[in-house]
């Protein structure tokens, strides 16, 4: 299974269900379900005040759950990915492969 590197706080959003929509510049044709990668880039600091949060308190890079990926919207270069019934990793793994900015595959 394939898995989709996102910044934290961004991962927390997309498992607590408060994101469901991934922006991105490029389209994807994948649908079904895809790990989620907490990449080691924090995302924005206005992002993590937000949620009350820092960065350092969630985890990164590691696998922190998996989302389907629904749908695919948008034009040249502002897609909107649509993501839905996210679950959290019951356990967190490191991945074996390297990341890669967008999809990758960890095992």
């Amino acid at each position: 299974m394939p898995a989709l590197s996102v910044r934290q706080p961004y991962c927390e959003q997309i498992l607590r269900g408060e994101k469901t929509v991934e922006y991105r510049s490029r389209p994807t044709k994948r649908r079904g379900r895809v790990y989620l990668y907490a990449s080691l880039t924090p995302g924005p600091e206005e992002e993590w005040d937000w949620m009350g949060l820092a960065p350092g308190d969630l985890p990164t890079g590691v696998i922190v759950g998996t989302v389907e990926v629904t749908g695919c919207t948008g034009e040249d270069g502002d897609y909107e990915w649509h993501l839905a019934n996210p679950e959290r990793a019951k356990r967190l793994r490191k991945p074996k492969n390297q990341p890669m900015p967008s999809w990758f595959f960890p095992f």
